[in-house]
């Protein structure tokens, strides 16, 4: 700003405290963004880190979500979960909860675990990025924080129904499941001792070795038991089918016949287990190889001499895939351990910002950009152990929360300052107003200098009215200063005129001749002189210098010839007294009374221009004195020299 009229840098623009408020209970990830405009500093807040899919997961993880009798492993979920979510990626809130009506009435209930966990997360993840919006324009708007209510969504509502619909369905299912393997097990159970009477049968082998594989048919088709009871139940299934082909006395060749077979099967198992050890998916290689143990499982025995060797085989062929599967699982964990790790000392550093004493702006952004990293390296890390996947997810979220939420707090008291300065700053647009037509042109233009000072020294405004009362306080300053250039203008052009005036009196002066003058003829000078007005100030000394050299010129050649004149009047005046020896001597002796009294009064005069230098204002002061004293050492030399006159003429 400059000493008469303020610059053209806008006013600063300052954020609102409701700028500054993150949104704690819903995104942790939100971060101040510092914006300089004039001199001083923007601070707002924005999204800087999404964790909407994080708080979507956690939120679909809700109470009224549960399952109960969730059997799906979660090696599995990830897998199958991913592709679930990537079909209903694109689709809005509507689309969703359509999606999971269809899929309630054209899917079995037990295929549709993934979709619905798919449909959760997708739903929730637009439902609270809604909300946030909402939230942010009640803020802007003025609105307190504690005061908002998010309003119903009916979309929400129906996705709660059809939840509870297929969980309902899905109960139903896994207790009929339950109840069916119930069944199986009695069905089984039942083949099981047909299985032991058909060694007492006295029917033919042929009918009896028929009735046996009616039976194995009946036990493949019998489906699953109760997992606590599948071990038993096929150990002894296993051992009464081998006592039927020791005890019963079949035809050898039919005997040996179906041995073979069950040894063919038996080695296409084999062949399919040890294929598994090349399958790009561990997971996926494991999962087979259940389903090959279940078809062993259900093949019968094979000769003694292949019993050990065939099962030895297959047993291998399987430890290679469990090895597989274990060690791939074991990474996982591993990995995950260290990723708890990772963000466990995130969450201490997080948490570290709230504790530190943070009293400026500044020291809020800082402490903003180092929590966005510290968000920032928290996505690049992969999941934690599932037991603990979720608590440490929430403790960094409530760590993020209560940054934002004593950052919050801190712009509210910015905010009440801020109000404050308004205030300050519409009184100064007031007494800028109040003098802006004044024609007082050097008291008003210091006043409106002072009140630009103050203007400075006073913080920000709001964003909202801080453009508007800095134009105005512009506005008044501008109309004022333009009015003075315009006004001094006229006067500059007044000013030249009389330049050229004085400057051409003076020439007259340096040139005039005042041999033949008189005192008048100085004071006619001196009179025109001061009848011109003012001259630019860039002249006016060296102009002064110049009138005042040619004036005391004047004077000067004029006491000169008063001078001489004076001289020979005294000549003519002492020798008029020649002879009268006593006249002689007292006028000697009253010049040389003069001589002293006017040392004195020099030496006076002297010795008070030195009291005059150590004032201020005395410039004036000093000049007539040095005049003084000039002319008194002039009048001096004048009566010594009349001494000498009398001196000579006594001789």
């Amino acid at each position: 700003m400059t000493t008469e009229k303020i610059n053209s840098v806008p006013e600063e623009q300052v954020g609102t405290a409701e700028d500054a408020k993150n949104i704690a209970t819903q995104e942790p990830a939100a971060a101040a963004e510092v914006v300089t405009d004039g001199d001083e500093s923007v601070a707002q807040e924005s999204i800087a880190v999404s964790f909407a899919e994080e708080d979507a997961a956690l939120a679909a993880e809700a109470p009224e979500f549960k399952l109960e009798n969730d059997e799906i492993g979660e090696e599995q979920t990830e897998d199958r979960l991913a592709v679930s979510l990537e079909a209903v990626a694109k689709m809005n809130k509507e689309e969703l909860v359509g999606y999971f009506a269809e899929l309630l009435e054209s899917r079995p209930i037990q295929s549709l675990r993934y979709d619905v966990e798919a449909v959760k997360v997708a739903f929730y993840k637009q439902h609270r990025s809604e909300v946030e919006e909402l939230r942010k324009s009640f803020l802007e708007q003025g609105g307190a924080i504690e005061n908002f209510v998010a309003p119903a969504d009916e979309y929400e509502a129906k996705l709660k129904e059809y939840f509870a619909l297929y969980r309902t369905r899905r109960e139903e299912y896994m207790n009929s499941l339950e109840q069916s393997k119930e069944e199986n097990l009695k069905v089984k159970l039942q083949i099981i001792e047909e299985l032991k009477a058909l060694v007492e049968t006295g029917e033919t082998v042929g009918h009896t070795f028929q009735t046996f594989r009616q039976l194995q048919q009946r036990w493949k088709e019998a489906g699953p038991v109760p997992q606590n009871k599948m071990k038993d139940v096929w150990e002894t299934y296993n051992l009464h089918t081998e006592n039927f082909y020791n005890f019963v006395k079949i035809n050898k060749e039919l005997r040996d016949l179906d041995l073979q077979r069950n040894l063919e099967a038996k080695t296409a198992l084999c062949e399919a287990a040890e294929s598994l050890a090349g399958e790009e998916s561990v997971v996926a290689a494991f999962r087979k190889l259940q389903d090959l143990h279940e078809q062993w499982r259900e093949i019968g025995p094979v000769a003694s001499e292949h019993k050990d060797s065939i099962w030895e085989r297959f047993k291998e062929a399987s430890s290679r895939v469990n090895r597989q599967h274990q060690e791939y699982f074991e990474g996982i964990k591993e990995e995950q351990r260290k990723n708890l790790a990772l963000k466990t000392e995130l969450c201490e550093k997080a948490e570290a910002l709230s504790t530190e004493m943070l009293t400026s702006r500044k020291e809020w952004n800082k402490a903003s950009e180092k929590l966005i990293e510290i968000q920032k390296v928290w996505k690049t890390i992969g999941f934690a152990p599932k037991k603990d996947n979720t608590k440490i997810y929430e403790r960094f979220r409530q760590a993020c929360d209560k940054f934002f939420e004593l950052k919050r707090s801190f712009y509210e008291g910015i905010k009440t300052e801020m109000e404050h300065n308004l205030q300050l700053k519409l009184e100064i647009c007031e007494a800028a107003e109040a003098i802006q037509d004044s024609e007082q042109w050097k008291k008003s233009a210091d006043e409106l200098i002072a009140l630009q000072k103050r203007w400075k020294d006073i913080g920000p405004v709001s964003r909202r009215h801080s453009d508007a009362v800095w134009k105005r306080f512009r506005a008044a300053c501008d109309h004022f200063f333009a009015r003075k250039s315009e006004h001094f203008a006229s006067v500059d052009a007044e000013h030249a005129e009389n330049l050229a005036k004085k400057s051409a009196l003076l020439e007259e002066i340096e040139k005039f001749d005042i041999t033949g003058g008189s005192i008048e003829d100085i004071k006619e000078f001196q009179r025109r002189w001061s009848e011109i007005g003012f001259v630019p100030i860039k002249a006016k000394e060296e102009l002064q210098k110049r009138y005042r050299a040619a004036i005391d010129n004047l004077f000067a050649v004029l006491r000169s010839g008063d001078r001489e004149r004076g001289v020979e009047r005294f000549r003519n005046k002492i020798s008029g007294m020649k002879g009268q020896g006593g006249k002689l001597r007292n006028e000697r002796d009253r010049l040389y009374n003069k001589v002293k009294q006017l040392e004195s009064d020099i030496a006076t005069l002297e010795n008070n221009i030195g009291f005059f230098s150590r004032s201020k204002g005395a410039e004036a002061l000093i000049r007539d004195v040095e005049n003084k004293i000039q002319r008194a050492k002039q009048e001096m030399a004048e009566t010594i020299e009349k001494i000498n006159l009398i001196d000579k003429e006594q001789e």
